[in-house]
Order: C-alpha cells, then structure tokens, then sequence
C-alpha cells in the first residue's frame, strides 16, 4: 500500500501556496502583456489621483505582506531541507550556510567564495520581493490610446467646386468682383493679427465659433465633439455661405479594439491627434521697383466728394473718394474705391489718419502661369506711409494637417502640401474673394485695420522707428505675409464650418462624394497597468527565483521524508534556524574544534559533521570514514 511521506501535506501547502501566489503575479502580468493597457474602475482612478499618498501606502502593504509570505515560506523549506541534509556529512562552513538562509542572511568569508555569493544573492533576491510586488501592483499614470476614424467636408474635389458654384450663384454673386461679397465677419481679420503677431513673440489664440485655435485655424474645422465649439443652430440662412455661427458636425468616433472585454476608462482627460484636411498659403510680399511696371498701379485718381467748411469739430467736414487701380494681367485694369475723411480743403491729417487701400487680383499675373495664385497689391499712406507700394502673391495649398485637441486648444501641423488643380478655380476664387473683402472692409473713414496691425506688431517687437521707412521693412513684409496667411486659413475654416454646420445637409449627413475621412488617436490620460518593456518582467523575477528555490527544497525534503520513513529512521523534526537547538546539539555531541584563531577557524570550517537524532537526544557527532563513504555513494 502507497504510504504517504512524512510533512507531505505541510509541504504540498507550502508548494501551492508559493505556486498560487507566483501564479498570480504572472497572472496579472501576462494580462497587461495580453490587453496591453489596464486601468481600474473610473471611481478607484478619481480617488488615486485625490490620495496618492494613502492609496500608494495601500499597495505598498499588500506588496510587503505577499513579499513576508513568499519568504516565510522559503525560509520553512530550507529548513526543512536542511534539517534532511544534516542526517548526511557536512561540512560546519556549509551548515552555517544553510542557517544563515534559512534566517535571511548571509555569510562574509572571502576563504568560501561560492557559498558567500550565494548567501548574497539569495539575502538580494528576498529583499527584491517588496520591490517586485510593489512594481508590479503600483498603477502609474499614462495615456491609453484609441483609434478614432470619422469623416469631414472634401474641399478639394470637382464635386464641391460644384457645389460652391451652386451656392454663389443662388446668393446673386456671379463673379469675384462684385461688391456683395459680404459673407465673413471680422473673424478673417482676427486670424490674420492673431497668425501676425505670433510670428514675432505676441500671444496667438484665435477663437472662432466657439473653438479656440492656437494661432491659425490652418484651415481645417473641429472634428472633435468636445473641441467644436458652439452648440446652435443656425436659423434658415445661416447655412453654407450664409454661416453666422452654429453646431458643427462631427462625424468622428471611436475603433473597437482586439480586446473588446476591457471598457474603456473616462480618464481625467483626453487629448487627441488627427489627420485631416487643412489649407494654407504660401504668401511673398514685396515693394514694387520701379523697373516692375507691369502692374500700373495708380493711386493718384482721388476727389472731395463732400466738404463742409463750416461744420463743428465733431462732425465730418469732408470726404475724399479714392479710386485706386491695377493692372491684374493682359492690361487688364482692376479697380477698388475708398472714401476717408479729410477737412474742407481736401487734405487728411498725416499723423492721426491712416490709408491702406489694396487690390486683389484674382488670378495670376500672367497669361502663361496657371489659376494655382493670386496677387495682392498695397501701399500704405499718411501714418502708414512705412509701407511703400507692395505686391504680395499667395499661393494657397491643400494641405493634411495633424490637429492636436488639447486644454480646449487646437493646434495643428502640417505634414504635406499640393498646389491647387484646375478643379480648385471655384475654391481658389472663394479665398481671392474673402481676401478682397477684408482688404476692402479694413479700411475706415481715419485707418486701416491690416496698417493698424503693422504698425502695433513692429512697435511692441521692436526698439526702432517704423516712420519714414525708416524702420525694418523686412519685418514689415513678413508681418504683411503671415497676416494674408491667416486670413487665407480662416477663409477654408469658415467655408467647411458653413457647410458642415447642423441644417446644411439632410440629416446633417455629408455625401459620400463631398466628404473625406479623418484618422487619428484618442489619447485618455489615466492611471493603471501598461506594457514597459522588461520592467515587469525584471519586478517578477524574484518571485520567480524564490518559488524555484521552494519547490526544490520542498521536493527534496519530501523524498528525503519517504526514504526515511521507509528505513524506519525518522525522527522529530529539529529547527536549524533556532540557537539553542543549535547549542544544545552542539554541547551533546561534545565536539572538539580548533581555537577562534585564523587557522584554527579555517581548520573548523573543512570539518565535517552529521545530526545524530536519537528520539530526544540530538547531537552533532564528526563524521567517520563509513559515514563518509556512504554519503560519497548516495550522491553518485
């Protein structure tokens, strides 16, 4: 009949125990392997990021109390062991070795380098156990990513440019040129101070229709709910070009992942990155030389149109009514009309009024470039006579931007750029017109807001005069092109908000021909469990190493435990980690060692001894030579 060793089932205990306890760290680390990103409840992640501390104290003790077992039960293995290996000769140097493990400690003889290594890594490995567990069960705060695909308005396309011919013509504006072209609000102007002024160090946020843009809109629209700004609905007309503001849709949602077990957290904040469409320009501006007579520009074709010698100082004495033209290609003059304000006698005050009049050519210059541009043409005059007559040509480009959604800003980059096709005349036309209105709407009766603008940037930047073109033109220009650069982005952004709004569409569902998908992450910010290289893995290794050593002891203690019950020889156990067990086996055997001296202790060290356990009396007895060979054959 099988007969059942000795401690079996106290050693089966601390086997399964040890095993469960590794079972479950690898548990837990093979699923942030498998899911790659966990997190706990929402309410546990609130009430970490509100008391770290105790929380972190928590887990802490749960480390140590996981780490005190796993030890606790080596420490009984290797005495157990131990106490099965000291029926067998052995040398005091090796005995001192096991007791030291199976107290937690070590031995420091340089003379036993092996058996000093080993005490040291195995006391490392157990004071390791803390640091694993509390690594492993610690959450840490990191972003958990989450495909979004959604789609938006396509601007670029010949089925839009249809569309928006459509539109311009239903609002009576067959062409760029004409004056109704009323369609935008000071929103272009803003963008283009705002796009102006953070080229040279000033604050650059540009809110628009409730969405805050970090200095340009870079042309594209909101794609995420959170960031789209406004939630109203627009009336009858306030769709298309007629858009005054209202809920954007958005048509952008989240991927299922692989893992559709594990929720989603709500995170404390999400941040998110998309890839979509934009538009921007490339502007060169420029003076005029006086070889470059191509363009004609006259501004010399003005008349008081009303005069009033005898008015107060409050009321308008008189009006001068300018008509300024171009030549906008193949002799092809274009003109723009002005009013401002000057006294009865026809003159403007040169230091408090301003006059920046422009025209917009809405095509190329010449007859063998293709419709891809358009030109501007300025001069400034009175207080902004720092700006001689200038040309500045804009070339709008398609763009795909990376749009970062983050603390109720948007900021985007731009990762690539084509020119305009000949299916983006129609577009193309659109952004030449929004360009004219704000050229034309900036002037006043006394100033102008593109002057103003100018004039404000380069002397909060600069220590230096701009009066009498005595200051920095270069700055001025690019002052001038990143000003027309803004206003060209914000021309996109207003044409996608208008025909993205709520009302614009049938069920405010875009048409698989007009619409253009957007890719991009979700980025939740949380706390909890992700996969870090070899850190979990280098935390679990203690465990690991510590198990290996249980189980072999463990093993070995049991088969040692059957052998002796089948020769009849077992005896009570003996407890080699107590001292006094130690001492009174030690006296009972009478043993006869060397002094405490260097050699003597050297000496002591080689020798060789076995546990005599005779019912209750126990003893250390030297080993013999039959003892000896009987251990050598055992081994072999």
């Amino acid at each position: 009949m099988f007969s059942v060793p000795a401690n079996f089932l106290r050693h089966t205990a601390i086997v399964s125990s040890q095993v469960i306890i590794l079972a479950f760290g690898y548990g837990f680390l093979g699923a942030v392997l498998y899911y790659e990103y966990l997190s706990p409840p929402d309410q546990v992640g609130n009430l970490w990021r509100h008391h770290p501390g105790e929380l972190t104290m928590v887990v802490t003790l749960i480390a140590t109390v996981l780490s005190v077992i796993t030890a606790t039960l080596f420490t009984i293995s290797i005495k157990e062991a131990l106490r099965h290996r000291m029926s067998w000769p052995i040398s005091l140097v090796k005995l001192s070795t096991g007791v030291a493990l199976a107290k937690g400690s070590i031995i420091l003889r340089p003379e036993h380098l092996g058996l000093t290594s080993l005490t040291l890594f195995i006391f490392g490995v157990l004071r390791l156990l803390t640091a694993g567990w509390t690594t492993l069960l610690t959450p840490t705060y990191f972003l958990w990513p989450v495909d979004m695909q959604g789609s938006e308005l396509d601007i670029t396309g010949t089925a839009f440019a249809t569309l928006l011919m459509e539109e311009i013509q239903k609002q009576g504006l067959t062409g760029i040129e004409d004056n109704a072209f009323e369609v935008l609000d000071i929103g272009g102007m803003l963008s283009g101070v705002s796009a102006a002024g953070y080229t040279y160090g000033l604050p650059g946020t540009f809110n628009f229709n409730g969405a805050k843009y970090n200095v340009s809109t870079q042309g594209i629209v909101p794609t995420i709910e959170s960031f789209s700004g406004s939630d109203g609905v627009p009336g009858v007309n306030g769709t298309r070009l007629g858009f005054s503001g209202g809920n954007v849709t958005v048509n952008t949602g989240e991927i299922l992942g692989e893992h559709t077990s594990v929720s989603i957290p709500e995170g404390f904040s999400r941040n998110y990155s998309m890839l979509q469409q934009g538009l921007t320009a490339n502007v060169s501006c420029q003076v005029i030389g006086s070889s470059q007579t191509q363009y004609v520009w006259n501004t010399n074709d003005s008349q008081v149109v009303y005069a009033n010698a005898g008015g107060s100082n409050n009321s308008i004495n008189g009006l001068r009514l300018w008509n300024i033209t171009a030549n906008c290609g193949a002799s092809t003059l274009t003109a723009q009309q002005y009013v401002t304000l000057v006294d009865a006698s026809g003159n403007a005050s040169v230091s408090g009024s301003g006059f920046l009049p422009s025209v917009v050519c809405p095509g190329p210059m010449g007859l063998n470039q293709t419709y891809t541009s358009f030109t501007i043409i300025s001069q400034g005059f009175y207080k902004y006579r720092f700006l001689d007559a200038s040309v500045c040509e804009v070339i709008p480009l398609l763009t795909t931007v990376r749009a970062n959604y983050s603390n109720d800003l948007i900021s985007s980059e731009v990762l690539s750029s084509t020119p305009f096709q000949p299916e983006n005349v129609k577009l193309l036309s659109f952004i030449a017109g929004v360009a004219r209105f704000q050229s034309v709407n900036s002037q006043g009766l006394m100033s102008s807001a593109i002057g103003d603008t100018l004039y404000s940037i380069y002397s909060s930047t600069t220590n230096t005069s701009i009066d009498d073109n005595l200051g920095n033109q270069t700055q001025v220009y690019k002052e001038l092109e990143e000003y027309w650069r803004g206003v060209v982005e914000f021309s996109a952004t207003f044409l996608r908000s208008g025909f993205m709004v709520v009302g614009s569409f049938p069920d405010n569902r875009i048409p698989d021909e007009l619409s253009s998908p957007v890719d991009g992450t979700m980025y939740i910010s949380t706390i909890g469990w992700t996969r870090r290289s070899a850190t979990y893995l280098l935390a679990i290794l203690p465990i690991t190493i510590i198990t290996i050593l249980t189980f072999a002891c463990a093993l070995y203690s049991m088969l040692q435990s059957r052998r002796k019950k089948l020769e009849g020889s077992y005896k009570a156990t003996f407890d080699v980690s107590n001292t006094l067990h130690l001492i009174m086996a030690s006296a009972a055997g009478s043993l006869t060692l060397e002094g405490f001296n260097t050699n003597g202790i050297i000496v002591n060290e080689g020798l060789k001894v076995k546990l005599q356990d005779d019912n209750s009396v126990k003893k250390f007895v030297v080993a013999d030579k039959a003892d000896l060979v009987a251990s050598e054959e055992r081994l072999v």
